[in-house]
């Protein structure tokens, strides 16, 4: 009998580790689930305390994004090498510059091609009426840029003429123009 006594104790203690085994196994997820909903209200009222602070911040935000989002990649044409006499302050000198123009979209590209030949005629007058010491500092060089820049736009764009009679230059598809290469000599 004795033996037949074992197996019972065993089998009465198997119930009762079981039982606890199950309510720590209840009372662990019954802590996971209040630590959930816990921390699911304190970042819910921080969600809400930031909507009602930064509401204009918010209206603001995606308006920028849109215009990020509409702007198309830059657009760049690269023109040819032109080499023009400078004019002269201590012999000949020649100037050897290639330009990459930045255009505000690719529609703009057709309207430059069709006028090519006057864009590089005028750009070839305006570099060869220049001085090799207005274009040695950066302030010369940026400044060319700048003239440059408006010569391609009234080319493409003329200026018009306002109400009071007074020319007004139009805004132009050239953003920059940009110097790929400068050589002075």
């Amino acid at each position: 009998m004795a033996k037949d006594a074992k197996p019972v104790e065993e089998g009465a203690e198997a119930p009762k580790k079981s039982k606890k085994l199950l309510i720590i196994i209840v009372a662990a997820v019954l802590v996971l689930v209040l630590a959930g909903g816990g921390a699911f209200m304190l970042l819910k009222k921080t969600d809400h305390a930031e909507d009602g602070e930064d509401a204009t911040e918010e209206t603001a935000k995606p308006k920028k994004k849109d215009k990020k989002a509409d702007a198309a990649p830059p657009v760049f044409v690269n023109l040819d090498t032109f080499t023009v006499n400078l004019i002269p302050e201590t012999g000949d000198q020649y100037l050897q510059v290639v330009l990459a123009l930045e255009l505000e979209d690719a529609t703009a590209d057709a309207a430059l091609k069709a006028q090519m030949p006057k864009v590089r005629n005028n750009i070839m007058l305006l570099l060869s009426s220049k001085k090799a010491s207005e274009l040695l500092p950066k302030e010369g060089k940026e400044n060319l840029a700048e003239a440059l820049k408006i010569e391609i736009n009234s080319i493409i764009e003329p200026s018009k003429k306002n109400k009071k009679g007074e020319k007004v230059l139009a805004e132009g598809p050239i953003k920059s123009v940009l110097f790929t290469s400068f050589i002075i000599q």
